[in-house]
């Protein structure tokens, strides 16, 4: 329908006054009292109260023009409802919530102005408890109006869940109590066993365990360094019931879980089918801890889609950073979790497009940048799975990933693409038809990879496979810990802080945070001098992996359980200590940083209260010591060259004093202390040259002395399984006391948690900030150390003192070092070759090598340098110039291959001289020859427009190593086309392309010749060009004409190239015949001969289309006409106009031949109705004339009509309504009549007026269909006539889509109330009635609510109960209500479900009367269930043989039975009966006894049998056969015999009957043998014999062949 834009203001007071009235008049008759009504708002979703029906002029009802909007903020935020209320007189407004109050002022602000009727409510500092629904109520004398808005508060998640921790504890709901009890009875367990604790399950570790398949689980307890994987599923389980029981609250089931996938480039999604108990219940989405806002649609980054119960969350715009665990909470519950990864990889090479032909296979490759395991191939948007059809492989290196397609067919062709992560490409599968292809041959299926130039693969991926590697070594390298020196200095001030924290990865508590399993994982330390490796050990008992460094130089505890068996206790104040050991006075201390791998450690000599003393040279210490006890005096010694050194101590306690003594040289000391105590005297000793020793103390006793002394000449010692920090260690520069560097690969020291004098040692990930290079020097030390025993034997180290020299941090340049690297090159012999690379300098010089040589500046090798790049040109390459190219500067290298080729080449004059087309004419030879140079062999190809070449009679290739020659013999049109040859060797492939141009005379003009013009002064036809030109243009046609009916032919002359002539030597009514051929460069075409063509031919011209009517008059009427399609093969002349007005028959001229397509048609009586014709007039007369016109007044232009009157809507339903109006007066000059009329509505909220008709109306009455029920709707009607449309009358209030108001009443007449069912057949109850306004209507059963079972349908006139699988429980009273706003009525049906009941009981028989019997039965079952069964007992009398009925309708469980015979037998039955039918009868004893007869005995007499058996005998012989040599023979015979005899068939004695070259038959005694294709090895003597046990037969007969 067409829209318009119109929109009028309406009084919204007065909208329902047309319908309510009818309300108030119903309820005065019926003596109702009226009250308040809700009417609908303007704005959807808003009821107003009206007060009073009629409001006083000018007085309007509350409303809101603007609705509140809900608002979803973080806390902390301000909220903000705004609303626009309006109303006569100006509404009150006031705010509320659900629950709870706005009393607080400085909390809630509210605002008003009555002006504009904005108004506000202000929230500050928004907090989860002001998560509610707010209202604003707007009232005043005549209505009111209130409007809704819900306030969410986005609760940070540890908040939220701290809040649900608190609602547990404060809660008095016995379930949460129990909940809480189960988890604080789960930690005592866990407490209680911590054999059963495993490293690294943090948060993330389990939420990564649970949301993965059990395929995965090694994998991701060894990415988190989880070693007992059994302990782990054990606590998993465990944690997984603890969810379900969670879950449970809240979720009724969740099935179909889909882990997160990618879709495509752009998307990735994840999902489940998800049942909640509560519908509301709202869904969060987290990322790795963090909620995240989702839309319902794509519009945002995250979304969720929810069909039924699918729900799908979608990742849109993928990138890297999209990585990471998802979690989906309902409330406060986690409902499901999925780890998102997202692999670094691009495509190095794209899959390019493929052209197959049918029956080919289709090959796509790639290359990626880094290794993948498996990618997505995928076909039309369909994934593709490995298989017969498809053929999925990947490399050894993982970087070359192929799919072959195999069998091609026209339904695989489309668009293919390969996905790996986020990345992919796409490339199209083309499959051509097979168009050679011999009926009945196959081709060899051969295998067609992507055109164009093709790209090695595995030479790609080898260079891809080297940059890995090379990135590798430099991430080896950069891990590698440069060698600094030590010397001795001033210390340097430290401040130790408490206030930092350690984030400790791999530990079994759940207060563990920001887990990573790149930080679990252990890494591999290796020294360059020593050649040792030292790995991080996988210990329950070893640290854990440390990622955050303490400002005061100590590990961090925060909410996790360190494993090295106690807690460091806590020490007051960091100290400083001079070199000599003294302690100083406490102050602040700054933390040094140890360089390892870039990493950031604590000074290993730093804390306060302990000390080393360490002498020698090019000593790395790494001594670790565990719990010890403390009774006697402990010596360690360790004397060695190389050695590294690996000291920590654990917890000790404080009975004894303890001291570590180290000496060597180059040492790098790693001394990590837990808390130690001074109760025992402990020396070690380390005594040694380049010393890498490792020395870890487990628990000890100390009933005496205990002395370790290690000596080991360049090599590593360790003593004991716990986990140590590997150290490297560097040679001084220095003289006497060697500067030693504490070195620590990829780890970090600092003080625990408050204990500022207790270092722990752990290790880093590469992956924190590392920037920054710094020596500390370390002066000697001395070490004392308490300890003190346990009751259980076990030392109890407490505190060591450690004096520590620092000098301030310095940073190291790193040097030289390249900006881009060498790259392998390819040259060819006799080219030239440039290698480039840049350095970080610009002043540092370089030297160049090839193979391991120096290369100096000579006639072949250019060395330049411009800036920091430095270039090699190798001029005129040669063989001997292949190897390897390297550039040294400044110690660093860079290395390159240059590989010198000689490929197939051709010379350039040669190659121009080549592609120079040939032109040669039909049956000509073409010769193409070109040389070439190259490393041979050369594998040279010929090539036709892509096929090629294969030598017969008339091509010939010639070969030879230095160039090569096509012949092609007597050459036709069809050879014309591209040549090309292809060169191939080891090295490389080149080709050169030509063209050969085959020429001849062009082919026959086409026909038929199509006849422009034929008239008595001329004939004018056309041609088609020759289909073929012969490969030079046309120049001219040449003619020539026959006179019909003469023998000669008259020369017209040539004709320019243009296929049409134009012939005026003709005379009128002759026929005449044309030759054309066609003339080129290389000769005249074949001749084309035209049909008959007769000049001056009567042809008229076709009626042109029906005139048009450009405008009106009182004194004429413009008209416009098009031309006919048909011109009679002449020109127009002219046109023939006629007019008639209405009601006549009469056609009358209006003027003579009018040359022009318009005319002026002044001949016309104002106020008369005419119409028009026109035809057309060529050189042969008029032609027919066109249809009429459509009628037009002679009269000046009509103004437009004025409104329609008296509108007003005459009936209305849920679906239509009826309106009336009255035609609008005709003023003359101001409006005029209406021809017709247009009706337009509009909804109430929609602002666009909608078109009912699209043709004017005639009638003054228009029905308007279509209408939603109960809607409100504006409606207008406009008049128009030719002068244009009318202004609008649109009715003053809008109407109500509903019929007149009618009490409920039920139509059916014939309404059962009784109904009786078959168990497991459905029930259905249709009642039918009628009401207005639509009624709410209820069923009920036995005066309650029906259960779920029962499905509830209704339609506008009728409700239905259905009960699909009836039980008999379902019997009861059903009850309808049916309601509206007039009244209710009410109709009930009894529905009674059973089934045939079951039969009774043991039935026993009683004679307590002569001649009467009692029959007593059981009960059957169904009595208690079915109140109307009843009993049926019917009587067997032996002298009758028939079955009667002595009882029916029986409630009880007896029945006496009269009139018993004596001397007869009696048998009863007893059926049980209800309203379904009866059971299976249940049979009585047999009652009295019946007199015996005696039997009647007939003897029949004996009948003699007789014996027809009787021996084979052949009733029809054999007969001899002659048969002609490849024809058949057919031999037959007939026998006889009782039993039926078995036949066998013999040639020379030889049975044939198993012989499947001979057809076998026997039927009816007929037996029969066929041989299909007679030879000479079938002659001979036939015989047949047939046997049973009465006898043998035989017969024979000889065949005889003839050639």
């Amino acid at each position: 329908m067409q829209k318009r834009s119109k929109i009028r203001d309406r009084n919204g007071g007065q909208g329902f006054s047309l319908v309510h009235r009818y309300i108030q008049h119903f309820n005065e008759v019926s003596g109702h009292k009226s009250a308040a009504f809700k009417r609908r708002s303007k704005l959807s979703g808003l009821m107003i109260t009206q007060f009073e029906v009629q409001l006083p002029e000018g007085k309007a009802t509350p409303d809101f023009e603007r609705k509140l909007t809900p608002l979803n903020l973080h806390e902390g935020k301000l909220a903000v409802f705004k609303a626009v209320v309006k109303g006569v007189p100006r509404p009150k407004v006031t705010w509320k919530r659900a629950t709870g109050n706005l009393s607080d002022s400085d909390k809630f602000h509210t605002k008003y102005n009555e002006a504009s009727g904005e108004c506000s409510l202000e929230i500050r500092k928004v907090s989860p408890e002001d998560k509610d629904t707010y209202k604003c109520f707007a009232a005043n004398h005549y209505g009111r109006v209130v409007c809704t808005a819900k306030l969410n508060v986005i609760e940070v998640t540890f908040k939220r869940q701290k809040a649900t921790a608190e609602r547990e504890l404060t809660s008095t709901d016995p379930a949460d109590f129990r909940r809480m009890l189960k988890k604080t009875g789960a930690l005592g367990q866990e407490e209680q066993k911590p054999t059963k604790r495993v490293r690294g399950q943090g948060d993330r570790f389990w939420e990564v365990m649970m949301s993965a398949d059990r395929e995965d689980y090694e994998r991701i307890c060894a990415e988190f360094g989880v070693a007992d994987l059994g302990s782990a599923l054990e606590t998993m389980e465990e944690k997984r019931q603890e969810r379900l029981e969670e879950q449970a609250k809240y979720v009724e089931s969740i099935t179909n879980v889909k882990h997160v996938e990618v879709l495509g480039e752009r998307s990735a999604s994840f999902g489940f089918d998800l049942e909640l108990k509560d519908p509301t219940s709202r869904l969060f989405l987290f990322k790795d801890g963090v909620e995240i806002p989702y839309s319902d649609g794509a519009t945002q980054k995250h979304s969720l889609k929810v069909v039924g119960k699918k729900h799908v969350f979608s990742i849109n715009d993928l990138k890297p950073g999209d990585a990471g665990l998802y979690q989906v909470d309902v409330e406060e519950v986690n409902l499901f979790s999925t780890e998102f990864r997202i692999p670094i990889v691009d495509f190095v090479v794209k899959i390019e497009e493929v052209k197959a032909q049918e029956r080919q296979d289709a090959l796509f490759e790639c290359v990626l940048t880094h290794p993948v395991a498996k990618i997505k191939w995928m076909g039309n948007d369909s994934l593709l799975e490995n298989g017969e059809k498809y053929c999925i492989t990947v490399s050894e290196d993982k970087l070359i990933h192929r799919l072959l397609i195999t069998n091609c067919e026209q339904l695989d062709k489309g668009i293919y693409a390969a996905v790996a992560g986020i990345k992919s490409c796409r490339a199209w599968l083309v499959v051509e038809v097979e168009h050679d292809a011999e009926p009945g041959t196959k081709k060899a299926r051969k295998t067609t990879a992507a055109g164009g130039t093709r790209v090695d693969l595995e030479k790609v991926a080898k260079e891809q496979q080297a940059k890995i590697q090379e990135e590798r070594k430099k991430m080896e390298a950069a891990a590698k810990v440069q060698k600094e020196e030590l010397m001795i200095g001033k210390a340097s001030p430290r401040t130790d802080s408490s206030a930092d924290r350690t984030r400790v990865n791999g530990l079994g508590g759940d207060g563990a945070e920001g887990d990573r399993p790149e930080a679990a994982m252990s890494e591999k330390t290796q020294s360059k001098d020593g050649g040792r490796i030292n790995e991080t050990a996988k210990d329950d008992s070893n640290m854990s992996n440390v990622s955050t460094v303490s400002s005061g130089g100590g590990v961090a505890k925060k909410g996790v359980e360190l494993t090295n068996g106690m807690e460091n206790e806590k020490s007051s104040k960091a100290r400083q200590v001079d070199p000599s050991g003294a302690k100083a006075s406490p102050g602040p201390q700054k933390p040094s940083l140890l360089n390892g791998d870039a990493d950031q450690i604590a000074q290993a000599g730093a804390e306060s209260g302990s000390g080393v003393g360490r002498n020698g040279k090019s000593a790395d210490l790494n001594i670790q010591d565990g719990t010890k006890n403390s009774s006697g005096l402990k010596t360690q010694t360790v004397t060695g060259k190389s050695a590294d050194l690996n000291i920590q101590d654990g917890t000790k306690n404080s009975s004894g004093l303890k001291t570590q003594t180290v000496t060597g040289k180059s040492a790098d000391l790693n001394i990590p202390d837990g808390t130690k105590n001074s109760s025992d005297l402990k020396t070690q000793t380390v005594t040694g040259k380049s010393a890498d020793l490792n020395i870890p103390d487990g628990t000890k006793n100390s009933s005496g002395l205990k002395t370790q002394t290690v000596t080991d000449s360049n090599e590593g010692l360790r003593e004991g399984e716990d986990s140590t920090v590997s150290a490297k260690h560097q040679p001084s520069k220095g003289k006497g006391n060697e500067t030693q560097d504490a070195v620590i690969d990829g780890n970090e020291l600092s003080d625990s948690e408050g204990h500022n004098d207790s270092p722990e040692s752990s290790k880093t990930p590469v992956s924190t900030k590392r920037d920054q290079k710094k020596k500390i020097p370390i002066a000697e030390a001395e070490s004392e150390h308490d300890e003190a025993e346990d009751p259980t034997g076990t030392a109890m180290p407490v505190k060591r003192k450690r004096q520590v020299q620092l000098v301030e941090d310095s940073v190291i340049d790193p040097g030289v070092h390249f900006v881009s690297g060498l790259s392998d090159v390819d040259a060819v012999i006799g080219g030239t070759a440039e290698i480039t690379c840049k350095l970080s300098s610009e002043d540092c010089e370089g030297a160049w090598f090839r193979d391991g040589n120096k290369i100096s500046a000579d006639g072949d090798f250019v060395i330049t340098k411009e800036g920091a790049a430095h270039k090699l040109t190798i001029n005129n390459c040669q063989e001997e110039h292949s190897g390897k190219y390297r550039f040294e500067a400044d110690g660093r290298k860079t290395e390159a291959v240059i590989s010198v080729k000689d490929p197939p080449r051709f010379d350039p004059a040669d190659l121009s001289a080549f592609m120079e087309p040939v032109e040669i004419k039909v049956g000509h030879n073409a010769i193409f020859k070109l040389p070439f140079i190259g490393l041979r062999p050369i594998k040279i190809q010929w090539f036709k427009e892509g096929e090629e070449f294969i030598e017969d009679a008339n091509v010939k290739v010639e070969k030879s190593e230095t160039h090569s020659r096509l012949l092609l013999i007597k050459c036709q049109r069809k050879d014309t086309g591209e040549i090309k040859i292809k060169l191939k060797n080891p090295h490389g492939i080149t080709e050169a392309i030509s063209q050969l141009y085959v020429l001849d005379k062009p082919t026959a003009p086409q026909g038929p010749a199509e006849v422009l013009e034929s008239s008595a002064m001329c004939i004018v036809f056309k041609w088609r060009p020759p289909k073929d030109d012969g490969g030079t243009p046309v120049v001219n046609y040449v003619l020539e004409r026959q006179q019909m009916g003469r023998n000669t032919w008259k020369k017209l002359g040539e004709v320019p190239g243009v296929p049409s002539y134009r012939d005026t030597d003709v005379d009128h009514g002759r026929k005449y015949c044309y030759r054309i051929w066609a003339l080129t460069a290389m000769g005249l075409s074949e001749m084309m001969e035209t049909d008959e063509i007769q000049a001056g031919t009567l042809a008229f011209p076709g009626p042109p289309a029906p005139p048009n009517v450009l405008g009106a008059t009182g004194d004429h009427i413009m008209l416009s006409w098009d031309p006919p399609p048909n011109t009679g093969n002449s020109r127009i002349l002219g046109y023939y106009l006629e007019k008639r007005k209405k009601g006549s028959n009469l056609w009358s001229a209006v003027d003579e031949l009018v040359k022009e397509k318009k005319c002026a048609v002044r001949d016309v009586v104002e106020g008369i109705e005419y119409e028009f014709r026109v035809a057309a007039v060529n050189l042969s007369g008029a032609g027919e004339f066109s249809s009429p016109s459509e009628f037009v007044f002679a009269r000046d232009p009509q103004k437009p009509p004025g409104k329609v009157m008296d509108l007003k809507v005459a009936d209305t339903s849920y679906s239509h309504m009826t309106l009336v109006w009255t035609k609008p007066e005709k003023k003359p000059g101001v409006q005029d009549e209406a021809s017709g009329y247009f009706v337009e509505i509009r909804e109430g909220e929609n602002a666009e007026w909608s078109r009912c008709n699209t043709t004017p109306f005639i009638l003054t009455s228009f029905p308007v269909k279509g209408l939603r029920p109960m809607e409100m709707y504006w409606v207008q009607v406009i008049a128009t006539n030719d002068g244009g449309e009318g202004a609008p009358n649109e009715l003053d209030r809008f109407v109500l889509a509903m019929p007149s108001p009618v009490r409920p009443r039920f139509t059916d007449r014939k309404m059962k109330s009784f109904m009786v069912v078959r168990a497991g057949n459905s029930v259905r109850i249709t009642i039918n009635f009628e009401a207005s306004p639509r009624p709410e209507v209820h069923w009920l059963k036995d005066n309650g609510p029906v259960t779920k079972r029962v499905t509830v349908g209704k339609s506008d006139g009728s409700s239905q109960l259905l009960i699909p699988s009836s039980k008999r429980s379902d019997s009861g009273v059903y009850s309808i209500l049916v309601k509206n706003m007039v009244g209710q009525e009410t109709y009930s049906v009894e529905v009674r479900v059973t089934d045939d009941p079951k039969p009774p009981g043991l039935v026993e028989l009683e004679e307590n009367v002569p001649g009467t019997v009692t029959v007593m039965w059981a009960p059957s079952p169904d009595e208690k269930r079915d109140d109307r069964l009843h009993y049926v007992v019917s009587k067997l009398d032996s002298s009758k043989g028939t079955w009667s009925t002595v009882a029916d309708r029986l409630f009880n469980n007896k029945s006496t039975v009269c009139n018993i015979m004596p001397g007869r037998e009696y048998h009863f039955r007893v059926y049980a009966k209800n309203d379904m039918g009866m059971s299976a009868p249940s049979d009585s004893p047999t009652w009295g006894t019946e007199k015996k007869k005696e039997k009647f005995v007939v003897r029949m007499p004996t009948k003699k049998q007789c014996d027809l058996r009787c021996a084979p005998t052949f009733i029809v012989p054999l007969k001899l056969h002659i048969a002609p040599k490849g024809y058949e023979c057919y031999m037959s015979c007939a026998v006889k015999g009782n039993p039926k005899p078995r036949i066998t068939w013999y040639r020379n004695s030889v049975s044939l009957n198993t012989n499947t070259n001979y057809h076998i038959s026997n039927t009816c005694g007929v037996c029969s043998m066929l041989i299909l294709h007679v030879g000479l090895k079938d002659m001979g003597e036939y015989s047949i014999t047939a046997e049973n046990d009465q006898g043998r037969a035989k017969c024979s007969t000889i065949l005889s062949v003839r050639e």
